[in-house]
């Protein structure tokens, strides 16, 4: 099987995964964010072999136990607007990137491609809203400001990931996903977009 397919295939049976699971009962959602955490730790701690670990298990343990403080719909909301920042930032840079964000660390960022995911990110905010996606008597503002949020979170989420890999001298976290590496290089953009979000929400 040629690469291309395989990471095609694998990543829409994650994304079914996902999906399923953190919609179809609360259980299920809870039983789903406890086996990624036992999963991303055991990366972690790979990864940060024969280093200090404090600060990388604090990274992967505080959004992945606060997960579990939101409501289904609203993990879903990030979800959707994840991975249209995360689609639109790779088309966009590999069409027009030129200037780099951190080259040192994720040298395929670009500032064209971050860009072109808010922007998209913006766009699917908009659509959800007017299919019912989320509440009509919603405050707007709080949509459109977690959206215009996500994609900085998103990105300093994947900094960090890739410090910890470059530290390791390794390309991916794992091979938990076949074509896609492991569960911590799909889980990094919601690291630290999910204690942002709820510091924003419930604490200030």
């Amino acid at each position: 099987m040629n690469e291309t397919l395989k990471r095609a295939l694998s990543g829409a049976v994650y994304v079914s995964i996902m999906w399923m699971g953190t919609s179809y009962s609360e259980l299920s959602f809870h039983i789903l964010f406890s086996v990624i955490l036992v999963v991303c730790l055991y990366e972690m701690w790979k990864l940060r072999k024969g280093k200090t670990k404090i600060l990388a298990f604090i990274y992967v343990l505080a959004p992945l136990l606060l997960v579990h403080l939101y409501t289904q719909k609203i993990i879903l909301f990030i979800f959707i607007l994840t991975w249209t920042f995360d689609t639109f930032a790779y088309l966009f840079g590999v069409k027009f990137g030129k200037h780099k964000i951190m080259p040192s660390i994720s040298p395929k960022k670009s500032w064209e491609g971050f860009a072109g995911g808010l922007l998209f990110t913006l766009i699917a905010t908009s659509v959800l809203i007017k299919i019912g996606f989320l509440p009509q008597n919603g405050s707007y503002l709080n949509f459109y400001s977690t959206a215009f949020f996500i994609p900085f979170t998103a990105t300093l989420g994947d900094f960090i990931e890739s410090h910890f890999k470059r530290q390791a001298g390794v390309k991916d976290s794992g091979n938990f996903i076949p074509g896609h590496g492991g569960m911590l290089d799909r889980m990094d953009a919601f690291m630290i977009t999910i204690p942002v979000l709820y510091l924003l929400t419930n604490l200030l």
